[in-house]
């Protein structure tokens, strides 16, 4: 195996293994915070504008962990920074 399909099969393996796991706490972080959320608003409808506008920010934060994983799984399989080392390498730059 040539160091081209050693890269290759990594990034692979680590992007989807980032989604993966980047993607089990953000959703089950948000379906605890809904699940809290519910239940504050059938105890207490008074506070429903409150508890509702510091929920859909709390629900954005938890979102942006799983785009980051996103973010860094796309870098490994499109923008992989040791492709550029590896042809370097191989072409004598």
């Amino acid at each position: 195996m040539d160091s081209m399909t050693l890269i290759a099969t990594a990034s692979i393996f680590t992007a989807g293994l980032t989604i993966g796991l980047g993607s089990i706490a953000p959703a089950l972080g948000e379906g605890k915070a809904v699940s809290t959320a519910l239940s504050s608003l059938a105890q207490q409808p008074d506070a429903a504008p409150t508890i509702t506008r510091t929920l859909f920010v709390g629900l954005a934060m938890i979102e942006s962990i799983a785009i980051y994983c996103f973010v860094v799984s796309m870098i490994l399989i499109f923008a992989n920074p040791f492709w550029n080392h590896v042809i370097a390498q191989h072409t004598g730059k």
